[in-house]
């Protein structure tokens, strides 16, 4: 893929990281950042391990977001950043990734063809470091203020207490960014972070349109409803649209037999009509 080389103060910079402290002195892009910048963006990040819990909330939340027309940001990283990349993506929306290594040696390594995936959809990658710096253990932190400093807004849903997600909360707030958080179980470690920072005054989200709000946009017309191809798809399809997830539970609820369960899954899956979550979770 292409690389461009953007100086600071130089045309096409952007003006939003352009205008705080410590600033990158060059960047380097892959795809069209000026139409991203154009539109409004939310940055989503989160832990790298993340619950059942976790990973149902950072993909429907990044899908119905990239769905009304806003720029999903994230740091290509494992766990929640990926899963908001790929939700984003899978919507048909646009998602920008800023990288904490050179956008030639993508890391991890094993979203290389994710890297790919987002400037082949009219995404974005952005690093401020040139072709041969090694990651270092300090690009992760320093990666998270561009981060920030992109976005409109940061969402964050999913963070244990220590985890360095709540730099790029810090990064968010010093720019006066807006920073939501997903509350999330008072007894799960992987939520303590998350509602920490409700308690310290971000602003709890629990639907897209609290993102929304904070963005000062309305919510477009919802899409039309999927429909199932027979009475057993349209079943689960119907079960799924209650926020039921559980594959255990929705086989209880749907009272079809296990075989045809399975097979009705699926094909939903193959139809892109439901997509699967791991751990035996599922969503529309």
């Amino acid at each position: 893929m292409k690389v461009n080389k953007v100086l600071l103060n130089a045309s096409g910079y952007p003006p939003v990281l352009a205008q705080m402290s410590g600033a990158p002195k060059e960047l380097f892009v892959a795809g069209e950042l000026d139409e991203l910048l154009a539109r409004p963006r939310v940055a989503i990040v989160g832990s790298r391990h993340v619950s059942a819990y976790g990973r149902q909330i950072t993909t429907n939340l990044a899908a119905e977001l990239a769905g009304q027309g806003i720029v999903i940001i994230s740091g290509l990283a494992l766990g929640v950043d990926a899963l908001a990349h790929r939700a984003a993506l899978e919507a048909g929306g646009l998602t920008l990734a800023v990288l904490p290594g050179p956008i030639e040696q993508i890391y991890p390594s094993s979203h290389t063809q994710l890297a790919r995936q987002i400037v082949d959809g009219g995404g974005v990658l952005v690093s401020e470091y040139p072709d041969g710096t090694p990651a270092f253990r300090w690009n992760f932190v320093a990666r998270n203020r561009i981060v920030a400093g992109l976005s409109d807004a940061l969402l964050i849903t999913e963070a244990a207490e220590k985890s360095g997600t709540l730099h790029t909360a810090r990064f968010a707030l010093e720019l006066g960014r807006d920073v939501l958080a997903v509350p999330g179980n008072i007894t799960s470690p992987l939520s303590a972070g998350t509602n920490n920072l409700i308690k310290s005054g971000a602003m709890p989200a629990t639907s897209a349109e609290d993102v929304l709000h904070a963005l000062n946009l309305k919510p477009a017309a919802k899409a039309r409803r999927v429909k199932g191809a027979n009475d057993a798809e349209q079943s689960l399809i119907d079960l799924l649209a209650k926020d039921i997830s559980d594959g255990a539970e929705l086989l209880e609820q749907s009272k079809l037999e296990v075989g045809e369960f399975n097979q009705t899954l699926t094909m939903l899956e193959i139809s892109g009509k439901i997509r699967s979550l791991g751990a035996n979770q599922w969503s529309l």
